[in-house]
């Protein structure tokens, strides 16, 4: 498996690996209406291009297939963090995960599905408190979750 920067040509697989995993990695989690409310299938390519560039943002690749990918804010939040729904508990999302968190220095924040709240706190992120997040009128619970580094 490599980890790269993200590149532009990378958003549209990155799109659909995102409303697929959503779709089927979260459904143990949340209903099939907070599933469409959170990932509609309608993107706007150039908008997620231009957050992966503003933001540290990589792929990781296995076969020429992107199997997961991240990004994080130079202040600390990481944004998202997402595997394909077919490579699934191999380490990927444990490898782009670090990487991310090496690209910056001291407090990373996270907004952890349900699903992802326990990966985090195995990394040591620790909640600081349980949200309901509105989506189209819908909505989802996710977990405003923190670590502490010490650079």
């Amino acid at each position: 498996m490599e980890i790269r920067k993200c590149r532009q040509s990378d958003c549209k697989a990155i799109t659909e690996l995102f409303y697929n995993t959503v779709h089927t990695v979260n459904a143990k989690d949340y209903t099939k209406e907070q599933l469409d409310v959170w990932a509609t299938g309608r993107f706007d390519l150039e908008e997620w291009n231009r957050s992966f560039t503003e933001h540290y943002g990589i792929v990781a690749v296995e076969n020429e297939i992107i199997v997961g990918f991240g990004d994080i804010e130079k202040n600390g939040y990481l944004n998202r963090l997402y595997v394909h729904k077919d490579f699934q508990g191999k380490g990927i999302a444990t490898a782009i995960c670090n990487d991310l968190e090496q690209a910056v220095t001291g407090t990373i924040t996270v907004h952890a599905s349900i699903t992802a709240k326990p990966f985090f706190e195995k990394r040591g992120y620790g909640v600081i408190k349980e949200q309901k997040v509105e989506r189209g009128g819908i909505f989802l619970t996710n977990y405003i979750m923190k670590k502490e580094r010490n650079d």
